[in-house]
């Protein structure tokens, strides 16, 4: 999924143009001289692992709608990615969450959204577990479930190397 151009300058309102600039074309205003850069969006993804079981939920919204993922969303312009993090786990599961550590970061294409994704662990400190805001079910998936239709890679490859821990394989 390609982004739309920019057509008019967010600073003086006149049509941009390509040129070259900073090593790149970029979309850049004749009038003003306002450098458009094409800035990634960047998801907190959080990983809770609670009973020898991993919280996953079924998206209800594009990308990726009907398919399971551990819970994420977009960290907002000038929000704690760590904030976000627990916003959304919230906001999707109704669970309160403290984040434990940072797992992982890994980018992504863009074409699913995120560029960059940031795994946190977390453990549950309170609230109930239901589907909410953009999840339509919730599910606590234990190593020895078969695996869902997953949604990213940030979930495969998390879970990958989740299971691989619970059997003792690399």
């Amino acid at each position: 999924m390609t982004r739309p151009p920019v057509n008019f300058c967010r600073v003086c309102g006149h049509h941009m143009e390509d040129r070259l600039a900073f090593g790149q074309v970029r979309r850049i205003c004749p009038d003003c001289g306002y450098v458009h850069f094409n800035d990634p969006k960047v998801a907190a993804v959080v990983f809770i692992e609670q009973d020898n079981r991993v919280l996953l939920v079924r998206r209800t919204v594009d990308p990726e709608r009907g398919k399971w993922a551990l819970p994420a969303g977009y960290i907002d312009d000038g929000e704690d990615p760590r904030a976000a993090a627990v916003r959304e786990v919230c906001e999707e599961t109704g669970l309160d969450v403290e984040i434990t550590r940072l797992l992982d970061v890994q980018g992504a294409p863009a074409a699913l959204g995120a560029s960059i994704v940031i795994i946190f662990a977390a453990r549950v400190t309170g609230g109930t577990a239901t589907p909410q805001d953009d999840a339509e079910a919730i599910m606590w998936y234990a190593a020895s479930d078969p695996l869902p239709e997953l949604a990213f890679d940030s979930t495969r490859q998390m879970l990958r190397a989740w299971i691989g821990s619970q059997r003792g394989t690399p």
